[in-house]
């Protein structure tokens, strides 16, 4: 893929992706509606910025090209399998220690109403960038039960099963979905060292605080737009890596070639 333009990094604020992609020379910038890194160019609400555009208003897609690439970080929360593992919990909990039925019952369509809200805000940015004929990837947790491979409008492009083998802290299998462009097909192997390894967390390591900064929202946090610390915490490593194999199809100066590191989806 070659992009002529810039990155638009959507519900990014670390600028881990924006500054690699800036070492490899192309103009790119982070959005989003925090700014706990210092690294936002664009602090705005971006659910807001969707609706917006969606509706034929203007917004800050309006500043987007055909030459440039749109990268969306979008919120998984109430996407992935977890969370219907945890709504089921909540309520199982709840019953045992003796909550009122209707409280109960409001709580489940609490938890419905807002996954439908992002499900919802999720559809409408993939509208805008289709019918504006922007490019885009949308990178998201990816569990074979997750709501956007069940539920979803289009099948995942890309399956990055391990990214410890491109280099992240993190295991955590990742699905990419492309919209107007494809993806290239690169084997960079850079296995992450056991002892750079972390569990899912948050702030966890070396150089981040082991807790949230004041004020700081967790990723379980409903608010629109939001992007936590958490989906922020992948390697620069991984990052220059991912570009160079699934976007530029370039080597990324890595060492060695593996062809079983990813899943081309079916």
């Amino acid at each position: 893929m070659e992009i002529k333009g810039r990155v638009h990094c959507l519900f990014e604020q670390s600028g881990t992706f924006k500054n690699e992609f800036r070492k490899l020379g192309i103009p790119a910038e982070d959005y989003d509606i925090q700014n706990n890194f210092g690294e936002t160019d664009h602090v705005v609400d971006l659910f807001a910025e969707i609706e917006k555009a969606y509706a034929g208003g203007g917004s800050i897609f309006d500043t987007m090209t055909k030459d440039d690439l749109i990268l969306a970080f979008f919120p998984c929360i109430k996407f992935c399998n977890i969370a219907e593992y945890n709504q089921r919990s909540a309520q199982e909990h709840m019953r045992r220690i003796g909550t009122p039925v209707k409280k109960i019952y409001d709580f489940l369509k609490k938890e419905s109403d807002e996954r439908y809200l992002f499900y919802q805000v999720c559809l409408k940015m993939h509208g805008v960038v289709e019918i504006k004929g922007l490019r885009m990837i949308m990178e998201n947790p990816w569990h074979a039960d997750n709501y956007t491979n069940k539920f979803w409008f289009r099948h995942v492009s890309i399956i990055d099963k391990d990214r410890t083998k491109r280099g992240d802290y993190f295991r955590k299998p990742t699905g990419y979905w492309y919209t107007n462009c494809e993806p290239t097909h690169g084997f960079t192997n850079q296995q992450t060292p056991e002892s750079e390894r972390k569990v899912t967390g948050i702030g966890t390591w070396s150089g981040r605080p082991n807790k949230h900064p004041k004020g700081q929202t967790a990723k379980g946090s409903t608010k629109s737009g939001l992007c936590s610390e958490e989906r922020s915490m992948i390697s620069p490593d991984y990052a220059r890596n991912f570009i160079c194999d699934f976007i530029l199809g370039k080597p990324s100066g890595k060492i060695a070639q593996q062809a079983d590191l990813f899943e081309e989806a079916k």
